[in-house]
């Protein structure tokens, strides 16, 4: 009797056994994307690396671009089910370098896949802190100037009318004069353009606005601009909410726009749809320098990349599947193609069909555009301060300093004040 009890008890054993997961079984590696519109594309790249690795399994979750922070923060504490790669912008990366930086050292990795020579470094360097590479790139952000052709053609004028900012300036003057706004405004700007004037919010040894005098011209000239009626800010304040395209745009109140290439294929396409064929994209006007000399005509702003969290238990699957959507030529080409981003992996410039005519920039060849700029694209100087600068500047000074309530040296003194006092 107690032998056939034991037997039963073996069985029921047996049977907890495979009827529970096994404790070591392998979970799906975890995504965390901060888009739809990028979830949509990491899902299809899933699947095209499952056609060469069918064992592999991973699930995608998009989260706000604002949410995503607080969503990882809270699973960084907590240890409870964080992701194994997340996207973050460049901008954000900034809040994890203060103290131990949450992700995995991909330094030699990225050498030994000589992302280090494939990669523009100019990119690849934002994602670099101390001499460690902790993320890669997935877009070029080149900065460049959205128009559109149909104003531009009504108003008897052509793109070359404005290829440097003193002709912006003095068109804009024209234009103002007859209530014709040129560029919707935004904080945005500020950081375009003292990029394009080859300063940045910190120099090398930390301090904020290396250069004050360059900063505060810069500054100036972007208050002018809305002084003089030549630039005006979105009803929202912000040319990345839809209804600066459905008020200033598409009502015609102004017909520029700067952004990075993702802006362009992302927001214009999605929330102007309607203009089709009526977009048209050129380099930033250039700042002149001396006689004869023209600075860089591309700049940089903002820019998303992938990292592999620390605690993950999947870091060679994650990197596997990063260098495979970094490298791949049909995740390059889908990229660009499918209205997200144009790509910092530099070998992948030689397809073909990356330089078709865009149907929706007026049959431009943006991909031989973006090419062309991509030495121009100034580098980043990347701190744990940075995401503190853009958050106060733009939710703070910027608006003050275009309405009049503060002067461009003001805000720039206050705020490296500010900055340089942060431990």
């Amino acid at each position: 009797m107690n032998m056939i009890r034991s037997f039963l008890c073996i069985l029921a054993v047996l049977a907890a056994m495979l009827s529970a997961p096994a404790a070591d079984a392998k979970k799906p590696l975890q995504l965390w994307i901060s888009s739809y519109q990028d979830k949509v594309y990491y899902e299809e790249m899933v699947k095209l690396y499952q056609q060469k690795n069918p064992k592999f399994e991973a699930q995608v979750s998009a989260y706000g671009f604002r949410e995503m922070p607080d969503k990882l923060a809270v699973a960084i504490k907590t240890g409870v089910n964080p992701p194994d790669i997340v996207q973050l912008d460049e901008v954000i990366f900034g809040m994890y370098l203060a103290g131990e930086v949450p992700f995995v050292d991909l330094t030699e990795r990225v050498k030994k896949a000589k992302l280090d020579k494939d990669i523009l470094p100019q990119r690849l360097s934002l994602f670099t802190y101390k001499g460690k590479t902790y993320g890669l790139p997935q877009s070029l952000s080149a900065s460049v100037l959205f128009y559109r052709t149909d104003t531009l053609e009504k108003l008897n004028l052509t793109i070359e009318d404005l290829s440097t900012w003193d002709n912006f300036m003095r068109v804009g003057e024209r234009l103002a004069a007859k209530q014709q706004g040129v560029i919707g405004l935004d904080g945005s700007y500020f950081e375009i353009l003292l990029r394009q004037r080859g300063s940045d919010w910190f120099g090398r040894d930390g301090k904020a606005f290396p250069d004050r005098k360059l900063a505060v011209e810069v500054l100036r000239f972007l208050a002018d601009l809305g002084k003089k009626g030549i630039g005006r800010s979105p009803d929202r304040g912000s040319i990345f909410d839809p209804v600066f395209f459905s008020g200033d745009i598409a009502n015609e109140e102004v017909f520029c726009v700067i952004g990075g290439e993702w802006y362009g294929l992302d927001m214009i396409q999605q929330f102007s749809s309607d203009l089709k064929g009526k977009w048209a994209v050129a380099p930033l006007p250039a700042w002149q320098l001396g006689p004869n000399k023209f600075g860089p005509r591309t700049s940089t702003f903002a820019g998303q990349g992938l990292l592999i969290y620390k605690g993950s238990k999947l870091t060679d699957e994650a990197w596997k599947f990063i260098e495979f959507v970094m490298t791949n030529p049909e995740a390059n080409v889908k990229r660009f193609t499918g209205g997200n981003s144009f790509p910092a992996y530099k070998p992948a410039w030689k397809d073909e069909r990356l330089k078709q005519p865009n149907e929706f920039f007026n049959y431009q060849n943006l991909g031989e555009l973006l090419i062309d700029l991509a030495p121009e694209v100034p580098p980043v100087v990347m701190s744990p301060k940075r995401p503190k600068a853009v958050f106060i500047f733009t939710e703070s000074f910027f608006a003050q300093v275009m309405f009049g309530q503060m002067t461009p040296e003001q805000c720039i003194d206050q705020m490296k004040e500010i900055l340089d006092k942060e431990e």
